[in-house]
């Protein structure tokens, strides 16, 4: 039997583990419906999203290039962040999930019937 690394088995897990972490799908997403952000606005539009896991969740995004953030030296210091170009190649994707979520109708009527089921 021949051992093979998760990437190989599925070659779409590392960008599964990029994209669909936590946080992740909803930066984006916000970002891209509404163009450049300051902090203080991501937090607001996702109002379950803590300080401090936003911040982390950003800092990952801007290091793997799907966020910019933009510092204007001024009194008092401006931050904004935006989605990159390679941020904004995620919307066909985004978009195709968006058109696959009325199934999720279907998904929950699966759960109850399963759950409902005698073990």
């Amino acid at each position: 039997m021949t051992e093979t690394t998760p990437e190989l088995a599925c070659p779409i897990a590392p960008v599964v583990d990029i994209v669909f972490s936590r946080w992740t799908t909803p930066i984006l997403w916000t970002l891209n419906e509404f163009g450049r952000q300051r902090f203080v606005e991501l937090e607001r539009r996702i109002a379950t999203i803590t300080p401090k896991v936003l911040t982390q969740r950003l800092r990952q995004l801007e290091r793997d290039g799907l966020v910019v953030r933009t510092y204007h030296a001024e009194v008092p210091p401006r931050v904004e962040y935006e989605i990159s170009e390679l941020g904004r190649s995620l919307g066909p994707l985004f978009a195709s999930l968006a058109d696959w979520s009325p199934n999720l109708g279907r998904v929950e009527a699966a759960r109850e019937a399963y759950d409902s089921r005698k073990r």
